[in-house]
C-alpha cells in the first residue's frame, strides 16, 4: 500500500472489534474509494465473503467491478485475483466478493441476498437510496459467520434527517452530524472534499468554491455532507406551524396501509376566502384491521365525511356497512398533479401535534419536476389531497379529480 496515501481518519476501518462503520460525506470524499482499498486488503485474509450492494445497480461487470479492479491495480495486485461475473475471487486466499443489486427489474431480491452462505461483510453503498429499515435489517442479521469477524458498512451522502439511517445511529445515539470515532459497536468516518483535496482537480475545486459562495446550502449538504432537514425539491414550501381554525366546515381524508404502509386519517378544514387550509394529523398507524379502522374513523370523524383512496372498493363498503360517512376519491388522468397544483395554491397551517405530517411536507418531493412525485413520504399527503380535492370539486366545476 506503499503507493496509496489515505486519510487518518479511516484507520479505523482496519480495527477488529467494530461491527457497524457508518462512513459519511460529500462529494469528492473518497468514500467509496477508500472503503473499496479496505476491502482488498480484507480478502488477501482467508476466511472472508464480502456482499457489496447498492440498493439499485445495473450489471455490475459494467459498473461496481471495473471500479474494484481499478482498486487492485494500484496495489499492484492484479495477478492475485480472478474476475467472473459479479464476484471477484482472490486467488492465494480464497476470500470473495459477489456484487448485487437489492432492487432488480424483476423485484426485490432481499431473500436471495439473505440467503447467501458464509458472509462477513456486508457493504450498503449508496445507502441513501435504501428508504426500508426492515430490507437492511433483514440482510445485515444473515451476517453471522463466526469464524472471522462480521462487519455492516454503510456509505452514504447524507440525505434528510428523516432518513432512518440517521435517526437510528446519529439520534438515538445522541451522536452529532460530522462526528469521528467510535461509540456502541459503531464507528463513525465523516470526511469532505478538503480531505482529499490533494487528489482532486483544479477544476473540480473552483466549482465548489463557487457553489460555496452562491449556493451555501447546497454547498452544506452536497459538498460537506450534512443533513438536511427538509429534501430539496420539496413538493409543499407553502405551509406553517399553527393552530386549527375549528369554525370551518371540516372534512377528513384517509389513506388505507398496505403491507408496511401506515394508514392514516387526517382533518381538513379549508377557508376559501382566506385561501388557507387547515391540516391536522389524526391517524398514523400500520396494521390495522378493518375493526381498528372503523373504531379510529368513529372516534376521530364520527358521522362527518371521509373521503378515501377508492382502490379498495370493498373495504369502503365495509366502512359503510358499520355506519361511517365514507366515500371513495374520483380519479382522473394527470389528477394527481392537478390536485398538488390546487393545493400549492393555498397557505397550509399544520397543527404542531402533526409529527409524520411534518416529516412528509419535508420529504415529499418530485421524481419528475412538475409530472410525477415520488411515491414515498405520501401517505398523510395523499390523504390530504383526497379531502381537499373533493371539497373544492363543484367550485372548480370537475377541473380537479383525485387519484
Amino acid at each position: 500500500m506503499d503507493k496509496i496515501r489515505l486519510n487518518d481518519k479511516y484507520q479505523n476501518l482496519w480495527r477488529d472489534n467494530i461491527r457497524y462503520y457508518v462512513v459519511t460525506g460529500g462529494r469528492g470524499s473518497s468514500k467509496s474509494f477508500t472503503v473499496m482499498i479496505f476491502i482488498a486488503t480484507l480478502l488477501m485474509q482467508k476466511g472472508h465473503k464480502v456482499l457489496s450492494t447498492r440498493y439499485t445497480l445495473t450489471a455490475a461487470s459494467k459498473s461496481i467491478i471495473p471500479e474494484f479492479l481499478e482498486k487492485i491495480d494500484l496495489l499492484g495486485w492484479q495477478d492475485y485475483f480472478k474476475v467472473t461475473q459479479n464476484e471477484i475471487i482472490c486467488l492465494p486466499t480464497g476470500s470473495s466478493i459477489i456484487f448485487s443489486g437489492i432492487k432488480t427489474s424483476s423485484g426485490n431480491q432481499t431473500a436471495a441476498l439473505k440467503s447467501l452462505q458464509g458472509v462477513s461483510t456486508f457493504i450498503l453503498d449508496e445507502a441513501e437510496e435504501l428508504l426500508d429499515e426492515k430490507t437492511f435489517d433483514t440482510i445485515d442479521l444473515s451476517v453471522r459467520e463466526n469464524k472471522v469477524q462480521n462487519r455492516t458498512i454503510l456509505i452514504l451522502n447524507p440525505t434528510t434527517k428523516e432518513h432512518w439511517i440517521y435517526e437510528r445511529f446519529f439520534e438515538s445515539k445522541g451522536v452529532e452530524a460530522g462526528f469521528n470515532g467510535v461509540i456502541d459497536d459503531v464507528c463513525y468516518i465523516h470526511t469532505t472534499y478538503l480531505d482529499n483535496i490533494e487528489n482532486l482537480s483544479p477544476s473540480f475545486v473552483k466549482s465548489v468554491e463557487l457553489m460555496k459562495e452562491n449556493r451555501p446550502e447546497k454547498y452544506k449538504h452536497q459538498i460537506l455532507g450534512g443533513w438536511l432537514n427538509k429534501a430539496e425539491g420539496v413538493i409543499y414550501n407553502n405551509w406553517s406551524i399553527g393552530e386549527f381554525d375549528e369554525s370551518l366546515p371540516i372534512t377528513f381524508g384517509a389513506d388505507f396501509g398496505f403491507v408496511q404502509d401506515p394508514s392514516t386519517l387526517i382533518k381538513v378544514g379549508i377557508d376559501s376566502k382566506r385561501m388557507k387550509i387547515y391540516l391536522h394529523e389524526l391517524t398514523y398507524k400500520k396494521g390495522m384491521s378493518t375493526q381498528d379502522l372503523d373504531q379510529e374513523y368513529k372516534r376521530h370523524a364520527g358521522v362527518n365525511l371521509i373521503v378515501a383512496d377508492s382502490a379498495e372498493p370493498r373495504l369502503i363498503s365495509e366502512l359503510k356497512a358499520s355506519g361511517r360517512n365514507i366515500v371513495g376519491v374520483k380519479k382522473g388522468a394527470g389528477s394527481i398533479v392537478e390536485g398538488i397544483k390546487l393545493i400549492q395554491d393555498y397557505e397550509l397551517v399544520v397543527t404542531s401535534e402533526s409529527v409524520n405530517l411534518v416529516k412528509e411536507l419535508n420529504n415529499y418531493t418530485w421524481h419528475d419536476k412538475g409530472t410525477k412525485p415520488n411515491d414515498n413520504f405520501n401517505h398523510l399527503c395523499d390523504s390530504f389531497r383526497y379531502a381537499i380535492t373533493h371539497a373544492l370539486a363543484d367550485v372548480n366545476k370537475g377541473k380537479y379529480f383525485i387519484y
